[in-house]
């Protein structure tokens, strides 16, 4: 019956771990007629492991879904992993690079072997990590974007865009990443704002006749390496410093060909010199300008971000080695006007931080507009809700100024677009099957698109292709939409905004009811965790050290709505130190049975006799009602402190210890044991979404295999509120009784007297207060150490407890007393001063002049404390 005497959850977290999944306990029925509850997992990469972000969510969500299991739902938790495209081919190369292999020389097919083949030794890693922290996902459901269901969801959805006049292919300006080889999304591109340069470049003007003038018009540009491709050269028509060269020409240093100087908006008269050149083949507003004007393209740039032959001298160098030669160039020839520091935002890569370059090429685009209008109806009419409420607005910012989505990848690894050229007559089919012959000339000489789709295209179909569509699935039919989705504010518009078009357009409804986003986990500094900054924490290595209840409930402490989570270690001990305070009070309790007789069990309750009993059963009740509204509006953190206060504050720290009191040898389950033993069991079931492996451990032990229980506390049903458990006498009673007890602690604390000394005590008292002192001075006795006097009498407030001392006793603490006061007086002094000099308040941090604030009430409070205490001697 014993436990074990230190609380070591290493010992027994994996093996509830393992259990939960072997008996299959989280698998959910599409078929049951319970209430229903479903939850997708954001899908981490394949190629990840467990972060704290990751830590921080699945707790969340992991959370949620055990409550409503208990509660009685037929509960769906569904995981999975994100095929990641280019993040997968990444780790592949460089894998295949240490073995001097490379990814072209092995070719496609070849190379998609090698992906698979390193999914199924390295893919699984953060699913196992997820299995080993607990998530009680329905594991015989878990997908993979790759799966051969979900690319025929992909495939289907593709080709139903297409069939809407929703696809198209086209040129258009794009973000390349010379490193992935791939078109980007505006989504995947990271901004840093970096110290650059703007250099100023004359442009010989020409007449009409092709003759120089000898005028310039100086241009400011901060890539000179571009201005090899410029076709154009733009000055604003409001310019007046600029009227006399309309409709003239300039001749372009360096490469000697003329181009035409523009009347266009693009020039902004207030920005360098007011004329800017046009590069329509190397920026995405000279792409816009160049339309405007029917500028030609000039690519002086290629894929590997080398200098193309269009750039004549200079073809063949890396674009920042030419940048170089040319500003060395334009300044030999007497063209390079200056160069002025200047802050500008560098566009990288937000995958392997390789500077972007803009560039022209044919992709495949999906037109937003049309599926964004039906996205944000949803939000308006509540259809599908997004908190905390600011990110409602986020998401109708973005939806707002939508552009039309880059979907194709100039990858190997992911959902290869079914699109198939016709190499005879050009023409370009889109199917879901692969046709065997071309639809306009019959020529079987076809071949199929080498992109693939972006990652982000699979994962907006996941809340139904997971569950089997195109097939009208019996999951479908009940888990579709899904009650709630969770996830980090980072992916909204990459993941969410796309799940809600997709889910509208092809299902016809929203794919969740809805949304939650949880703040970030930031170090001590508030930084936000990323290895290149080397502030990263591993979860599995602190779930090792503390226990994984230990860092769930520090997380959900914190998590608060709106509010991103500072991050320490120091979180830990405290979080560690409430399951070992669980262990302990378990274990008195086991020790305490096997003296009373008592085998483990959880017997019938008892009718709640004492005050004590009335009181916990008030109590639980109470939190219960708290934990259950809180988790039903996604306060995580008000659920999880009221858990601690009841089991520590209430339960551990006077229930018991006013329980203990009536134990006795060999009483057997007499109903001092019956109330206890089922309030200890309702309180496991009340944390155990919170923290399930400790809450299984000791729950278990306490059921003993006994016939017609649940198989598990988290299949036991959830402690619920009853107007009837409300008990206000027994809660005003017992507050009576904590308030004396309290106040002789205090002033044995504040009297620095020895805990085990006795004191001997008057308490002064009339009405309610009088009668619970009469009623529990034995108690008040044992847990203050007081020999207790009680008398009748007026006090000014419930009641007044003197203590009797010796003479040498009493003035040894007014003379402690007087030095502490007089010291607390100073103090108050100095902060009030410090307050009150308006220099100071102007200078100082916010946060000194609030945390001086609060010492200042603080000191005041200890000052009336300590006068008070004089007085009483």
């Amino acid at each position: 019956m014993q436990l074990e005497k230190v609380y070591e959850p290493q010992r027994f977290e994996p093996r509830w771990a393992q259990w939960w999944l072997d008996e299959a306990l989280y698998a959910a029925s599409n078929t049951s007629t319970k209430p229903m509850f479903s939850l997708v997992i954001p899908p981490p990469n394949v190629t990840g492991s467990l972060h704290m972000g990751h830590m921080l969510e699945h707790t969340m969500i992991d959370m949620v879904v055990r409550w409503r299991r208990m509660c009685g739902y037929n509960t769906l938790w569904l995981p999975g992993t994100d095929h990641a495209g280019i993040a997968t081919q990444m780790v592949v190369e460089r894998q295949l690079g240490q073995q001097g292999i490379k990814r072209l020389d092995l070719g496609r097919e070849k190379f998609e072997e090698k992906v698979w083949e390193w999914k199924a030794v390295s893919g699984g890693r953060i699913v196992e990590q997820m299995k080993r922290t607990g998530a009680s996902c329905d594991w015989t459901r878990e997908r993979f974007t790759m799966d051969e269901g979900l690319s025929r969801a992909v495939r289907e959805v593709f080709v139903g865009l297409w069939e809407r006049g929703l696809v198209y292919r086209g040129e258009y300006m794009v973000n390349w990443c010379p490193r992935c080889n791939t078109a980007l999304s505006d989504l995947e591109v990271a901004h840093d704002d970096t110290q650059g340069s703007l250099w100023h470049i004359k442009y010989p003007v020409i007449d009409a006749s092709g003759s120089l003038t000898g005028d310039h018009l100086v241009v400011a540009t901060t890539r000179p390496e571009t201005m090899l491709g410029d076709t154009g050269v733009a000055i604003n028509a409001k310019d007046e410093r600029y009227l006399h060269l309309h409709g003239l020409r300039v001749r372009l240093p360096l490469m000697d060909r003329d181009i035409p100087i523009i009347l266009d908006d693009l020039a902004d008269p207030a920005f360098g010199t007011g004329v800017v050149k046009v590069t329509p083949a190397h920026d995405p507003n000279d792409f816009e300008a160049g339309k405007r004007h029917n500028l030609p393209h000039v690519k002086v740039i290629n894929e590997h971000a080398q200098m193309t032959a269009e750039a004549g001298a200079y073809a063949g160098m890396d674009r920042f080695d030419a940048r170089k030669k040319i500003v060395a160039d334009l300044e030999a020839l007497g063209l390079l006007a200056g160069i002025q520091p200047h802050n500008l935002s560098v566009t990288k890569c937000d995958r392997c931080t390789t500077i972007l370059e803009p560039l022209v090429s044919k992709q495949w685009f999906v037109s937003m507009k049309p599926l964004a209008e039906k996205a944000m109806a949803a939000v308006e009419d509540g259809r599908t809700t997004i908190e905390p409420e600011q990110w409602r607005t986020t998401y109708f910012h973005w939806m707002r100024n939508i552009r039309d989505w880059c979907v194709s990848r100039q990858l190997w690894w992911g959902h290869r677009i079914p699109a198939w050229h016709c190499d005879d007559c050009g023409h370009l089919m889109v199917a879901r099957e692969e046709p065997a012959k071309c639809t306009e000339c019959s020529s079987a000489n076809l071949r199929q698109e080498t992109d693939v789709l972006d990652t982000w295209f699979s994962s907006g179909l996941w809340p139904f292709s997971t569950m089997g569509w195109p097939e009208p699935t019996a999951d479908l039919k009940l888990f579709y939409p899904t009650s709630l989705m969770i996830m980090g504010f980072e992916i909204l518009f990459f993941w969410c905004a796309r799940m809600m078009m997709f889910g509208l357009e092809f299902m016809g409804d929203v794919p969740f009811r809805h949304v939650y986003i949880h703040g970030i986990v930031r170090d001590a500094q508030g930084k936000k965790m990323s290895k290149t900054r080397g502030n990263t924490v591993d979860p599995l290595d602190i779930t090792e050290k503390y226990g994984t209840d230990a860092v769930r409930m520090a997380l959900l402490t914190a998590a608060a709505p709106g509010t991103d989570i500072l991050w320490t270690e120091d979180k830990l001990p405290a979080s560690r130190a409430f399951g070992n305070k669980i262990w302990n009070a378990a274990r008195f309790l086991f020790l305490n049975m096997e003296r009373a007789g008592i085998e483990p069990c959880i017997p019938d309750p008892a009718p709640a006799e004492t005050l004590e009993d009335k009181w916990i059963k008030s109590r639980l009740n109470a939190a219960a009602d708290i934990c259950n509204r809180a988790l039903e509006v996604n306060r995580y953190h008000e659920a999880a402190q009221t858990m601690w206060h009841f089991f520590w504050g209430e339960f551990c720290d006077w229930y018991i210890e006013l329980k203990k009191l009536r134990f006795t040898d060999n009483s057997g389950l007499d109903n001092n044991w019956r109330n206890l033993l089922t309030t200890f069991e309702a309180a496991l079931r009340l944390l155990s979404p919170a923290m399930p492996f400790l809450t299984e451990e000791l729950w278990q032990r306490l059921a003993n295999g006994a016939p017609g229980l649940p198989k598990s506390v988290t299949l036991a049903a959830y402690p619920q509120y009853s107007p009837d458990a409300h008990d206000a006498e027994a809660e005003r009673q017992m507050g009576l009784l904590q308030a004396i007890i309290t106040a002789a602690r205090t002033y044995r604390a504040d009297q620095k007297i020895d805990p085990k000394a006795k004191l001997a005590a008057r308490l002064v008292a009339s009405g309610e207060a009088l009668a619970v002192a009469q009623s529990f001075r034995e108690s008040i006795e044992k847990l203050a150490g007081l020999t207790l006097t009680v008398e009748s009498g007026t006090p000014k407030k419930d009641f007044e407890l003197l203590f009797e001392m010796s003479d040498a006793d009493a003035e040894a603490s007014r003379k402690r007393l007087a030095k502490e006061i007089e010291q607390l007086e100073k103090n108050i002094a100095n902060s009030e001063r410090q307050l009150a000099d308006e220099k100071f308040l102007s200078r100082a941090p916010e946060h000194i002049v609030a945390s001086i604030k609060e010492k200042l009430g603080n000191y005041k409070l200890e000052l009336e404390s300590k006068r008070a205490a004089l007085a009483g001697l």
